[in-house]
């Protein structure tokens, strides 16, 4: 088996029975504050032609610096079989119909599916509150010669399901930020000092938590750090260190490892990886070592250069940032104000007003009373302040989740007044009914009082009488449940039952209540 590092998490995957082309990011994302590090916009003409038309494609996920629209339209065959998560929505798979992909592959999660005589692969799903509706997902590559575990920035809850399948080869893991936190936070140069360095510390000890589980032959150090090229976000990018930053690159995570006796292979865009089950593991770069070396010794060197050459791409994309326009707020609250409505355990777990500061209009998120109105100084306990023509472009794109269309851009700042609350983030990574229908019932499974009450109750549907709440995690399967042929599916986290004896197909110990109607 081959692996070829794309950039990121991006990954070139040849096995025996065809080749498959993970998480390719080339162009900048989240308003041009993310740029691909190293560099991978001068990768050699053959391979960007077996980068772009590949057996398969797998996305792991929505995010932009994972999900590149514009590039995928642009460049990828679109014969190309794509292979889609078993997510219980099918926002993903709307996606990708709509960049021009038809040869839809969807997969169940945590099922091996066979590609060919000897190819295997399963696609792992984490979809939670932290994930946010759209998910998150792992791969796991079997060809009858190696495996490979490409994680990216998956937060596997269940480790042993990645480690089941048989020994891994390599496991390409991210280690780096990937969150805006605590950077944009208002705080004192000594408290963001505490605050990054233990941020940084949990970061490398929970990559290390899934390196020790899954006990790989070797590990890549993958899926970030992104670099920072605009002037106004050059803080964010750790050159010497000591910066009050997240993100720092491979050459840390690999003394980590190096620590604990394992082995790690630091690649760049374009370095191949040739392994086996067993042998030795030949790595080659696409420049020679002191190149590569160079990349990391003089690193201040190499984004200034790669700073000069997209400077000019980075203008004109600020030049083309929406207006500010007179009906923001009257627009947000036709938005925002039926969410709220239909979100009541979500918005009384977050509690209090959030007031977001867009250039000189602040808007008041009154949560408690399902408001979106002016802000007139009251009391609160979250705030944001965020360009006005950031917020006018996101909502503009009716952006679904701010997450990924804004927050990661880290372009803004931000206060609370106790600690986080998962649920406000929640709010804005799903500004849509179904991402909000989902958002909710997740805060009911936590919140809600009555929820053994509902469990006791059933329901009917197309001809079956079944239990109310799922086996797996109490979801209402009165909004989240669909017949699919002989199987019944709760579509909050995609298990499946079988009709005619209540069995899940997802794990043994969760039985489903599920009888005909007389």
């Amino acid at each position: 088996m081959r692996a070829t590092s794309i950039g990121h998490a991006g990954i070139l995957v040849d096995t025996v029975d065809g080749s498959i082309c993970c998480d390719p990011w080339f162009l900048p994302q989240f308003f041009g504050s993310w740029f691909v590090f190293p560099r991978n916009d001068h990768l050699p003409a053959e391979l960007m032609h077996r980068i772009c038309n590949p057996d398969y494609l797998y996305i792991s996920h929505i995010h932009a610096d994972h999900l590149d629209e514009e590039w995928l339209v642009a460049n990828m065959n679109k014969d190309t079989k794509v292979l889609i998560p078993g997510y219980p929505t099918r926002e993903l798979e709307r996606i990708m119909r709509r960049l021009g992909f038809n040869n839809i592959i969807r997969t169940v999660d945590r099922e091996e599916m066979a590609l060919g005589p000897n190819l295997r692969i399963t696609i792992h799903c984490e979809i939670s509150i932290t994930d946010g509706p759209g998910g998150d997902s792992a791969l796991v590559i079997s060809d009858g010669t190696a495996r490979l575990v490409n994680q990216n920035d998956c937060r596997t809850s269940h480790l042993e399901t990645l480690s089941a399948h048989g020994p891994a080869d390599l496991h390409w893991i991210q280690y780096s930020g990937a969150i805006w936190y605590p950077m944009v936070y208002e705080e004192t140069p000594e408290r963001m000092r505490e605050l990054v360095d233990a941020k940084v510390e949990s970061q490398f000890a929970r990559a290390m938590r899934y390196v020790e589980a899954i006990d790989a032959r070797a590990v890549v150090p993958s899926a970030g750090p992104p670099a920072f090229l605009d002037p106004d976000l050059w803080f964010a990018n750790v050159i010497t260190g000591d910066e009050l930053s997240i993100f720092p690159d491979q050459r840390s995570f690999m003394a980590r490892l190096a620590a604990a006796n394992r082995q790690g292979i630091l690649a760049i865009p374009g370095t191949a990886i040739e392994f086996g089950s067993t042998g030795p593991i030949a790595v080659v770069h696409p420049v020679p070592q002191a190149e590569v070396d160079a990349i990391f010794a003089d690193k201040e060197a190499y984004l200034r250069q790669y700073q000069a050459d997209w400077m000019p791409w980075l203008q004109q994309m600020r030049a083309g940032w929406h207006a500010a326009t007179p009906d923001l707020l009257p627009t947000l609250q036709a938005w925002w104000e039926p969410l709220m409505l239909m979100a009541p355990t979500l918005c009384d777990a977050i509690g209090d007003v959030c007031v977001l500061h867009a250039g000189d209009l602040a808007i008041a998120l009154d949560f408690p009373n399902r408001k979106v109105r002016e802000w007139h100084g009251e009391a609160h306990s979250f705030r944001f302040n965020i360009q006005r023509e950031l917020v006018e472009t996101v909502v503009a794109q009716r952006a679904n989740d701010w997450s990924n269309a804004l927050f990661l851009s880290c372009r803004f700042t931000a206060w609370r007044a106790g600690p986080f609350n998962e649920y406000l983030y929640n709010f804005f990574k799903s500004l849509s009914v179904e991402r909000m229908r989902r958002a909710e019932a997740e805060a009911v499974r936590k919140h809600d009082p009555d929820r053994e009450a509902l469990a006791a109750e059933e329901f009917e549907l197309d001809g079956w009488v079944i239990e109310r709440t799922c086996p797996h995690r109490q979801a209402d399967l009165k909004v989240f449940g669909e017949i699919d042929g002989d199987e019944f599916v709760c579509t909050l986290h995609g298990w499946r039952f079988d009709l005619a004896t209540g069995t899940c197909r997802n794990a043994a110990d969760h039985h489903l209540r599920v009888r005909r109607a007389q």
